[in-house]
């Protein structure tokens, strides 16, 4: 998509501060953290919501935890959320599918 911004990032045509990526995924620091770790985890190809990753690519919907995965590892966390927000009213800014995994601090349930 021309004018998605996490499409941008994977393409290198803007710069993001990259700390993972795979044949599928790419993962890199949000500008807004929530968390001390605060890592979104995109599929390289454009997908709105994680319904439709599913759908239409199963593998890159499970690899995006797996990175995840790797990330707080690397990062040194045994502990982490993962977060979809799938459509405006639950808080998606940005239409290309992407993971949140936030570490670093204590979180409560439920989130929100």
């Amino acid at each position: 998509m021309d004018d998605c911004l996490f499409c941008k990032i994977v393409a290198g045509e803007i710069p993001g501060d990259i700390v993972h990526t795979t044949e599928r995924t790419v993962a890199f620091r949000d500008i807004n953290p929530q968390a001390p770790t605060h890592v979104l985890v995109v599929p390289k190809a454009h997908f709105a919501n994680a319904a439709d990753l599913a759908a239409g690519d199963p593998q890159a919907s499970a690899e995006l935890v797996t990175a995840a995965a790797a990330v707080a590892t690397a990062e040194g966390h045994d502990d982490y959320r993962l977060v979809y927000n799938t459509g405006e009213g639950v808080g998606q800014t940005v239409f290309h599918t992407h993971l949140h995994l936030l570490a670093g601090r204590p979180m409560t349930w439920p989130p929100g």
